[in-house]
């Protein structure tokens, strides 16, 4: 891994590190926002360390003409040019220093992705400051919580609702309130509109921004991302200059997007900002190489987003695994309502590309693939995706049913692979490293390895490079808990590596289910066989942890309510089709639960059996389930905002019915 380079090349790298103005730093992590690292500068990544400001200005020389934003007003998509975007978030940063941000003190976002969330989140860097985003579905609470931690001096609000949860409280560091959507409902000292924001900044001069500008080193911090917290208090990971255009530069490139002077890409922005995919992947990489963005709806996962995606056509699309199976069931719906000889035409479309993808054969009939693409390009044109060629998917791991779907559509979903704590990605899949089910190869210019490796090649994944997090803001405990002495980062998940260098997770290390009997169970695996087995299933969680055997707790298909994302108690089609073939009359969940459909418990305990057969030991038979009530959901409280289990919360939540599983 670490080649052996001459003397010359080890003085390259020191001449970068002389040439680069850095903050003077003594070790790899701090703790204190406004602390400074090294920086993993080695053979493998010898590139100058720049700022934000540098990569932004950069950009404008090269793509200041090109639009940068877009955003649909009324009817009207508005859009902004790259040159546009610089100067209003230069007029942001005056704003933020006219309203007494300070130095290494945060201004936090909470709002629906939009043209004003970048331009605050630039300009708040720009001034000085660290930026914070907030998920919008937290509670007012969890939304003090990251206020307080950071030291928020001014928090941009995207509307009433999101106003209220932060007026609950007082905040010992907050002089100001900004609100970028909908008219103010009252006025009150220190909240501003968008415009009366941008508007303060005339009273600063350049020079005392560009003054701020100056100042800042790349190895000092500019982002905060606090991580969702599956379990405790969320923890501000703290990522520096160097973190984030290194990261925008090289993860984006191992993923094949393309700079813009070959040729611009697009894309539409929905998936939570304050997490760190959607963040580098929309804003930062977006910067970097002059992609257009298009902001979906605030109701994108509502159901508006297959409209945007229509009308902006992205080059590449990102989805966590719980958008793409949503798209997966609309697409099953769909095909199911259509008439008997298109079903049966999209149907065999869609079998041949699976087996074309899969076989990765050059022994196709081309006259058949060539007729199959026609039916299926129809398809991808419907759900907006037709001038689409990259495809991601990252934030938790996805099943291979959905893998599987959309390679019949012949979509190929590139996994991404890594935390908040790398800045996102580690390990990138693209059109030049792609294996079904593997989260690509290692971004070029990053390392891995894997620590306590077993009998089949399974360890920890632990990485290094310049994309590596700087700490946890105030957390020395936890910072020292994630680095290794020599400053790996511990991701806390299993995988192995084939001989081609592809990575497979095959699971976390904290949900690695120990038995009474001492046998180690990753959950991942039963729990997407059980899905696999059985369509009607949406969400499967394994329990055995200190228990005698295995149980699983399993929910329906169901359909949301589109208002509150709430899951109802009506059956998604494809959960009725199920019950149908099964001479069942159920069209509700309610119908189905305490065993009232005996034709939906026998089809689900063959399934299980099916499952069952397959287990390499008895120890991982799944021996009881239960079907609950209602679906998992964010409202719900059992996934975590870019729809991930939150295994400790549903422990809890279903606490009554686990315990009955194993009463004697």
């Amino acid at each position: 891994f670490h080649y052996l380079f001459n003397a010359a090349e080890k003085k390259s790298i020191e001449e970068v590190l002389a040439g680069a103005e850095l903050a003077p730093a003594q070790s790899l992590w701090t703790t204190e926002a406004s602390g400074s690292v090294q920086l993993r500068m080695d053979e493998l990544c010898p590139e100058q360390p720049i700022t934000v400001h540098q990569m932004f200005t950069n950009s404008v020389q090269k793509y200041g003409k090109l639009t940068a934003l877009a955003s649909k007003k009324g009817n009207k998509w508005e859009k902004v040019t790259f040159s546009e975007y610089y100067h209003l978030s230069r007029m942001a940063a005056k704003g933020f220093l006219k309203l007494g941000l300070e130095r290494f003190h945060s201004v936090a976002i909470l709002g629906f992705n939009s043209a004003e969330w970048f331009i605050a989140a630039v300009g708040a860097v720009f001034a000085g400051g660290i930026m914070a985003g907030i998920y919008t579905t937290n509670s007012p609470d969890a939304c003090l919580y990251v206020a307080n931690d950071s030291r928020a001096n001014v928090i941009v609000v995207e509307n009433q609702k999101q106003l209220d949860k932060i007026l609950e409280d007082k905040l010992p560091h907050l002089k100001a309130i900004v609100q970028y959507s909908g008219s103010l409902k009252e006025k009150l000292p220190n909240l501003y509109s968008w415009e009366e924001f941008m508007g303060l900044g005339l009273e600063v001069s350049d020079q005392e921004l560009d003054e701020v500008i100056c100042s800042q080193k790349a190895n000092q911090c500019c982002v905060l991302i606090y991580t969702s917290g599956t379990t405790g208090s969320p923890k501000g990971v703290m990522l520096s200059h160097d973190n984030i255009t290194w990261t925008a530069h090289h993860a984006s490139r191992a993923g094949d997007m393309q700079p813009a002077e070959i040729s611009q890409e697009s894309l539409v922005s929905y998936l939570p900002l304050s997490h760190i995919a959607a963040q580098i992947y929309d804003l930062w990489t977006g910067i970097q190489w002059g992609e257009q963005v298009s902001f979906a709806q605030p109701d994108a996962l509502k159901g508006s987003l297959v409209d945007t995606l229509r009308e902006a056509t992205p080059t590449a699309h990102m989805g966590v695994p719980r958008v793409w199976e949503k798209i997966m069931e609309k697409i099953k719906e769909g095909i199911s309502q259509c008439g008997y000889m298109k079903r049966k035409l999209v149907t065999w479309a869609m079998s041949v590309s699976l087996e074309a993808n899969q076989r990765l054969t050059k022994y196709v009939n081309h006259f058949t693939v060539y007729h199959c693409l026609l039916v299926l390009q129809k398809l991808r044109a419907e759900l907006g995706f037709s001038n689409c060629v990259k495809f991601f998917s990252g934030a938790a791991p996805i099943g291979s049913e959905t893998l599987q779907f959309f390679l019949g559509l012949n979509i190929r979903l590139y996994e991404a692979y890594g935390m908040s704590e790398s800045s996102g990605p580690h390990f990138m899949s693209g059109p030049k490293a792609y294996q079904f089910s593997s989260c690509g190869k290692v971004v070029p210019g990053c390392q891995y390895k894997l620590v306590n490796v077993d009998g089949d090649g399974i360890g920890e994944v632990c990485f290094w490079g310049r994309n590596v997090f700087m700490g946890f803001l105030n957390m020395e405990d936890k910072t020292k808990e994630a680095l290794d002495e020599d400053g790996w980062l511990r991701s806390g998940d299993l995988g192995r590596v084939d001989e081609d260098g592809f990575l497979y997770i095959t699971g976390r290390i904290k949900e690695l289910i120990i038995t009474a009997g001492g046998e180690n169970i990753p959950p991942l695996p039963i729990e997407d066989a059980v899905k696999q087995e059985l369509p009607i299933i949406s969400n499967a969680m394994l329990i055995g942890d200190k228990r005698k055997f295995l149980s699983i707790l399993l929910t329906l298909k169901c359909t949301i309510n589109p208002e509150t994302t709430e899951p109802t108690d009506i059956l998604s089609l494809e959960a009725v089709e199920f019950c149908q073939r099964l001479g069942s009359q159920s069209t509700k969940v309610s119908d189905i639960i305490g065993g009232k459909d005996k034709l939906v418990y026998q089809s689900i305990e063959e399934g299980i059996a099916r499952v069952n057969s397959k287990a390499t030991s008895n120890a991982q038979r799944i021996q009881k389930w239960i079907i609950l009530g209602k679906d998992f959901s964010i409202v719900g409280g059992e996934l975590g905002p870019t729809m991930k289990l939150r295994r400790p919360a549903v422990l809890q939540i279903y606490h009554s019915e686990i315990e009955s599983f194993y009463r004697e």
